[in-house]
């Protein structure tokens, strides 16, 4: 024989060893520790209201057991259909309410256990009654209640009786409507001047009289609800803190291994070396697992050369992170520093568009929406950082204060060199990281430079190498090699290497210093594959003829380079091709013999001199000889 019982049915089984009331049970069960024994004690449901403790039969003591009494009992109970609404009836009631429903139970099961053990109801009514101190009708009422009802929901049937709804003073459904409409908009009206407006033209549109003005109020604070006041009225801004904060762990982090990214701009006024008095802005990155302010710099407004040098002074000073969470302003979501990301949401995204700083370092991005806190915890520093920095003593005057309406009375006296601000903030975060006592997740006590350190010895952190710390050195932009030369424009200057030559007309990457144009760039193509280093070319003077001198000299080793380089790849002769395609070339003509006679010749530019007249004696002898040449030919001898 198995069973479990609660506290009634014990005191129902009229055992002479076991109270004869539910507390007497509760009593003794908490003596003997039955609670405490986890296979003998039990909640049993009881159809969604209180739990009830039941308690196996071996607990019971044997006299309790022999008389067979105990019966086995199923495992669960749950509520009636009928009396579903009964208990949500009971759990809509005050604590005070459910206390006397059960004083209610206690009272009714008393009765019941009388007439069980032979008393009539009259004289059980009666009994009770007197020592629970309430009315016999009310015993009457309530055991009609629970009459022929599983006892485990007598307990919300003893319930009162669920209230009449509340009823509202009569008011035309149109100027109810009005004033409902006037209240809940942007501008946020007091009530009653939503109120007046209605009233001045209940009698054109016929509304009738209204209720007094704070009927209608309870009536608005029961019908609309609190969120829906404010999101209307304050916008989703204030309304957004009404619902819970997600809390985000940190505890699966490491030091280094995600950072998060974020502007501020100080509320103090700052001379720059230009004369300029403007108020400055701080880019700062912090370790999400310390809240350590890890890198940050000091400019004059928040644009992406001051981000990419912040980034480069993290990377230097501590590696690359795997995660960087940033908003996506202007400057963060620049292409030169997150170009190639797919979730940029700022900017059109191309497939040719070079790789930014970060993608190339290999740093996962998030973005955030700007002003949560939740997601970007520097924000919470930046709070900080405002009482310590910007009305610190030594920038007494120069303060600007928070808000338009919230200007110092010493507003606009002083404004500090910016070189001393720097060194102040410098001073100051360093101090924020250093001091102790703090209450983060991971610091527990301690200090963030102290929770940073203890992970970061322990952790395996990824370095840049010497290539890589061009990328946050320079710039990349996409720009197109001229035709012909191949040679770049960038800002009004021209960049030319050789190796642009094959690349001309096409688009590439150039990675440059904005503050040292000069000093040439890098060229990439847009897979980020290094091609080569290109040098500024300087415009010259038109009549500017050692520059003209230079420039030939340099265009004249150029194409001797070309020369060699043309001669050093052309091995094989034409001669040599044409035996190797199989072609033969025609025989060359042999060179003719010089003649026997040579004519000498004169040479130079001047005229040979005028030969001075034969005489009759040589011309005599030049006739004879003549003649016996004549005559030779002829066939004719000679008669010498």
């Amino acid at each position: 024989m198995t069973g479990w019982l609660t506290p009634q049915e014990i005191v129902a089984l009229g055992c002479a060893d076991l109270p004869s009331n539910v507390r007497g049970v509760n009593r003794l069960a908490a003596r003997l520790g039955w609670r405490k024994q986890a296979d003998k004690a039990r909640l049993r449901p009881s159809g969604g209201g209180r739990p009830v403790w039941e308690y196996h039969e071996s607990l019971l003591p044997s006299s309790a057991q022999s008389k067979g009494k105990v019966l086995s009992l199923p495992t669960a109970y749950t509520a009636e259909p009928g009396n579903a609404d009964a208990w949500e009836r009971f759990e809509a009631l005050s604590k005070a309410q459910k206390t006397a429903c059960e004083d209610r139970l206690k009272a009714v099961q008393n009765v019941d256990d009388l007439v069980k053990a032979g008393a009539s109801v009259t004289a059980a009514v009666s009994a009770v009654a007197l020592n629970e101190e309430c009315s016999e009708r009310s015993l009457y009422q309530w055991r009609d209640k629970v009459q022929g009802k599983p006892r485990q929901d007598w307990l919300a049937l003893l319930a009162p009786a669920a209230r009449k709804a509340r009823e509202f003073s009569e008011i035309h459904p149109d100027a109810w409507d009005a004033i409902l409409s006037d209240f809940l908009r942007p501008e946020a009206p007091r009530f009653s001047v939503c109120l007046r407006r209605a009233s001045e033209q209940a009698d054109d549109k016929g509304w009738g009289g209204f209720p007094h003005e704070r009927s209608l109020r309870r009536r608005l604070n029961l019908e609309v609800p609190k969120a829906v006041q404010k999101i209307a009225r304050e916008g989703r801004t204030a309304a957004r803190i009404l619902f819970p904060a997600q809390r985000r762990s940190v505890a699966d982090l490491h030091a280094m291994q995600a950072v998060n990214m974020d502007g501020h701009v100080f509320d103090v006024f700052t001379r720059w070396d230009d004369g300029r008095i403007v108020r400055p802005t701080m880019v700062a990155l912090q370790d999400l697992y310390s809240r350590k302010i890890v890198a940050w710099r000091v400019s004059d407004s928040e644009a992406k050369d001051v981000v990419r040098l912040a980034i480069g002074d993290l990377v230097t000073k501590y590696g690359v992170p795997d995660a960087l969470t940033t908003d996506n302003s202007r400057a963060f979501a620049s292409k030169w520093i997150s170009g190639g990301a797919t979730t940029r949401f700022r900017f059109k995204i191309r497939d040719e568009e070079p790789l930014g700083l970060l993608p190339s370092l290999g740093v996962e991005l998030h973005f955030a929406i700007p002003g949560r806190g939740q997601s970007k915890p520097i924000e919470r520093a930046f709070r900080d950082l405002c009482e310590t920095i910007a009305k610190h003593p030594s920038l007494s005057g120069a303060y600007t204060g928070n808000a338009p309406d919230a200007k110092p009375e010493n507003y606009g006296n002083a404004a500090v060199p910016i070189d001393q601000f720097r060194e102040l903030v410098d001073q100051l975060i360093a101090s924020h990281n250093a001091q102790t006592g703090r209450r983060t997740e991971m610091a527990k006590g301690r200090s963030f430079d102290e929770t940073f350190q203890a992970s970061y010895e322990n952790a395996i952190v990824r370095w840049p190498s010497a290539a890589q710390r061009s990328l946050w050195l320079l710039a990349a932009e996409g720009v197109r090699c001229r035709k012909g030369s191949g040679e770049i424009h960038l800002f009004e200057n021209r960049y030319w290497a050789p190796e642009l030559n094959a690349i001309a007309g096409q688009k590439v990457v150039a990675r440059f210093d904005p503050d040292h144009l000069q000093d040439g760039i890098r060229v990439y193509d847009l897979t980020d594959r290094f091609i080569c280093d290109a040098d500024c070319i300087a415009d010259t003077g038109f009549y500017d003829v050692r520059a003209a001198r230079e420039k030939a000299r340099a265009e004249t080793a150029y194409l001797k380079a070309l020369k060699d380089e043309q001669t050093a790849l052309r091995k094989l002769t034409p001669d040599q091709l044409g035996e190797l395609y199989g072609g033969k070339r025609a025989p060359k003509e042999p060179a003719p013999e010089p003649p026997k006679i040579k004519r000498l010749a004169t040479g130079g530019a001047r005229p040979a001199p005028a030969p001075e007249p034969a005489s009759d004696e040589e011309l005599q002898k030049f006739e004879q000889a003549f003649g016996r040449g004549l005559r030779i030919i002829t066939g004719g001898k000679d008669e010498d």
